[in-house]
């Protein structure tokens, strides 16, 4: 494999060969290995941090934080506005990075540098827009309005299948606010986080901005454990499962800090009469495929009228056999392999469940074998026929299997089958029906916090808030108002008399 990219990224090797986000620390001897899922080898050596290491970056990141937040917001995005321009000027790089350490398709790996970069000139919009509002005092010679001011420290864990877009929709706009971060990234994908912060650090430092506006940390749970404990650290934004966001949740609610989880979808698409099912097929595919079924928008089961059924199922079987699998940088095949071992694991008992429920396959699954399959972790996307009522489909598997099912009557049968499972994440109906359409964005529609109207569950523009419902987590990041999440509100009162009126007309002789 080529990795002549990671050259042109500039990683510098420590004395041992290993790689380090901490390079001004002194760090622990401990190291993790990342194993691309591509090829099946060693792409690096990671540095590990230690508890010393964290104690150390929060210190940092406190008097950095004294001075980050009295600098002017616009000047703030100026700095996150070069940072965009250093993504661009590394796109092809990092993007080749994301795909062989992660496994995504070259496209969606340059695609999730693309994120990064949108999301950086939505911050910079977003640095001359951190609106307060002004009301009106029912006191005589009183103004009263609300200002936004930053939290302090933000702490960002990611997952391994977003390695680099996720932590940028939270660091970007939580420093524009005035915040400072730091960055646990997936212990999966960790020279994906270094080759991030490396080039942030260009920047920051061509600016003379204080060392601690933004750190990372490298490591298992265990590092993530400590920020989210930590009473230091005033938000925390985790991505993951929702086993994981029980913990966080927990931990960060049991100080009284702040949450944004980003947890799991069990997401669907409802295809109705009235449906184009040339668009719902392609929304179908690319999202159930797509990332190799590795998305927390991926679409998991497909709701479809019984009397269209056969004809929707005939065509998927036809489209699935048109999906290439195969080395993701290969820019001729649409998917790449599952993350690890474990992921292909948790993929084949999947399969065994469907059966045991009594489940069966328009398209079989298993692991592909053979030259073109460079690792382990190569496997077939697969359609399992099933009820709603089976107890897997509660299930998120983190895999290409998708769930199609009947439904029959009026489009509310089909809405009712969709909200049936735990997560609330994203969802869709292909449908040319207006009224269908707005029922199902309705308040007696979806439940989900992503509803989307003949276009599929799979990925979110950035100009929007991002997250779902339920065991989803509840929380939103990217674009709209979501920044207020990385800022506390104050109310303030002015009072420009000489008299000062108290409740219910309450007087002092003084």
């Amino acid at each position: 494999m080529n990795t002549s990219f990671l050259k042109k990224l500039k990683l510098k090797k420590n004395n041992d060969g290993s790689y380090t986000g901490l390079k001004s620390l002194k760090t622990s001897k401990d190291k993790f290995d990342s194993y691309s899922p591509v090829d099946g080898k060693l792409i690096a050596s990671v540095i590990a941090s230690s508890e010393s290491d964290y104690n150390k970056i929060i210190t940092t990141a406190q008097k950095a934080f004294d001075s980050w937040r009295i600098v002017p917001a616009p000047i703030r995005g100026d700095i996150v506005r070069q940072y965009g321009n250093a993504l661009r000027e590394n796109k092809e790089a990092l993007g080749k990075l994301v795909s062989y350490e992660m496994g995504k398709s070259l496209q969606e790996g340059y695609g999730e540098v693309q994120e990064m970069i949108d999301i950086c000139d939505f911050a910079v919009g977003l640095s001359r827009q951190l609106y307060g509002l002004s009301m009106h005092s029912e006191r005589p010679s009183h103004r009263m309005y609300e200002q936004w001011h930053p939290l302090g420290i933000v702490g960002i864990i990611s997952a391994f299948n977003f390695p680099v877009a996720v932590w940028a929709w939270n660091a970007m706009i939580a420093m524009v606010c005035g915040n400072v971060c730091i960055w646990k990234g997936s212990e999966k994908t960790p020279l994906c986080s270094v080759a991030c912060h490396n080039i942030l650090m260009t920047v920051l430092k061509a600016n003379k901005i204080p060392e601690g506006v933004s750190s990372i940390v490298t490591g298992d749970y265990k590092i993530g454990e400590l920020m989210t404990k930590d009473s230091r650290v005033s938000l925390v934004s985790a991505t993951g499962s929702t086993r994981m966001g029980r913990q966080v949740g927990a931990m960060v609610a049991s100080r009284f800090g702040k949450c944004i989880l980003e947890l799991g979808g069990n997401n669907a698409i409802i295809i109705t009469p009235d449906a184009d099912l040339k668009v719902a097929l392609t929304g179908v595919v690319f999202g159930a495929v797509g990332t190799c079924g590795q998305r927390c928008t991926s679409t998991r089961r497909v709701i479809i009228h019984e009397s269209m059924y056969n004809e929707v199922r005939k065509a998927l079987i036809k489209a699935y056999r048109q999906v290439k699998i195969g080395n993701p940088l290969d820019p001729k095949n649409h998917m790449g392999p599952l993350i690890d071992s474990s992921a292909v694991e948790s993929y084949l008992e999947t399969i065994k469940a469907i059966k045991k429920e009594g489940g069966k396959f328009a398209v079989s699954g298993g692991v592909l074998e053979g030259k073109a399959y460079l690792s382990e972790c190569y496997v077939k996307p697969c359609i399992a026929e099933v009820g709603p009522e089976f107890k897997i489909v509660q299930h998120e598997t983190f895999a290409p299997i998708l769930y199609i099912m009947k439904y029959s009557g009026d489009l509310e049968n089909a809405i009712e089958i969709q909200n049936s499972v735990p997560q609330g994440l994203s969802s869709a109906i292909m449908t040319n029906n207006l009224k269908e359409a707005e029922l199902f964005l309705s308040a007696s529609g979806s439940d989900c916090g992503i509803a989307n109207v003949n276009i599929g569950t799979s990925g979110a523009e950035i100009g929007g808030a991002f997250g779902g419902e339920k065991e989803t987590g509840g929380g939103r990041e990217s674009g709209s108002d979501a920044w207020k999440a990385y800022m506390r509100r104050q109310t303030n009162t002015i009072n420009y008399s000489n008299e000062v009126p108290l409740a219910q007309g309450i007087k002092f002789n003084l």
